[in-house]
């Protein structure tokens, strides 16, 4: 971890390294793919010809084939038909050994997002953003969860602290951070508080918080004057200002202030494609367990 020291308040602020411990996850979920009686397969559909798409495709391609999953290639025109392209994943959904189906998302304007991501086989559906899928998640089964909140939390968990007398604040209440973190927060019976621009005294009780978790996409929003000294941060946002990919999080000015930091790039996101992953896995011994009987 990096650290920096601010002298006057002799606060080391730690780097929560999101790159080295997604690696070490990776790694873990490499050997148990090596030790399964079969391949599985993960498939992530995408339509239309969007470079930061494609981008984003290739790379979870290439990390699949890379810790021993195979990757399905699902490519499909930007004029096709929601209803066309329902009946292509439910093809999907019925391929042996398919242990992971996601939508590259945002999808073309005219197709219907919804029906789509419903489409996918809610025991596949290792983004957790079908109906089915979530409800489940929602209700307390964990078996599968969102991505990205997963990694959220396994980045805080990562420092080994004890929460239970902890204040924590989760900024944002969007479905892919806020919400389901939310969710685990709560079933852990952890203190939180949920602030969004609605929320009165947001800025006395983020000042109070022992824990941040931030996945606003507010580019830099959070500076050191704005928290607690010692507070641990879960920077899950992402915003493209002039100086390229940030965080919500104004790293530089936090440093000193906060005990613990998860930059942006090199913190939630790689988090999140181990816990893609981790995901499938999962999918995968599920199926090798009803096999073995």
């Amino acid at each position: 971890m990096d650290t920096f020291k601010n002298t006057k308040n002799t606060i080391t602020t730690e780097t929560i390294d999101g790159r080295k411990l997604s690696k070490e996850l990776l790694s873990d979920t490499k050997k148990e793919v090596d030790s399964l009686s079969f391949r599985p397969i993960f498939c992530d559909v995408l339509v239309g010809n969007d470079p930061a798409s494609i981008q984003y495709v290739n790379m979870k391609k290439n990390m699949a084939e890379k810790i021993g999953i195979s990757f399905h290639e699902a490519f499909f025109p930007t004029d096709i038909k929601t209803e066309d392209l329902i009946k292509e994943i439910k093809v999907l959904n019925k391929i042996p050994d398919m242990c992971g189906i996601i939508i590259q998302l945002p999808l073309p304007e005219h197709l219907n997002e919804k029906e789509i991501l419903d489409a996918v086989d809610s025991n596949l559906d290792v983004d957790c953003l079908s109906t089915i899928a979530s409800n489940k998640f929602y209700k307390g089964d964990y078996f599968l969860g969102f991505p990205t909140a997963l990694a959220c939390i396994f980045l805080l968990d990562s420092i080994n602290l004890n929460l239970n007398n902890k204040k924590i604040v989760v900024l944002g209440n969007g479905k892919l951070v806020g919400k389901p973190v939310s969710s685990i927060l709560r079933y852990r019976n952890l203190n939180f508080k949920i602030l969004s621009s609605s929320t009165e005294n947001n800025e006395e009780i983020l000042k109070e918080a022992d824990v941040v978790i931030s996945g606003m996409g507010n580019g830099k929003y959070i500076k050191g004057n704005m928290i607690k000294a010692g507070a641990i941060i879960i920077d899950a946002g992402t915003s493209e200002l002039n100086a390229g990919i940030v965080g919500d999080v104004d790293l530089e000015s936090v440093k000193g202030i906060a005990s613990f930091v998860s930059p942006v790039p090199g913190g939630v996101g790689p988090m999140t494609i181990a816990m893609l992953f981790s995901n499938v896995l999962k999918v995968a011994k599920n199926k090798s367990s009803i096999l073995e009987k």
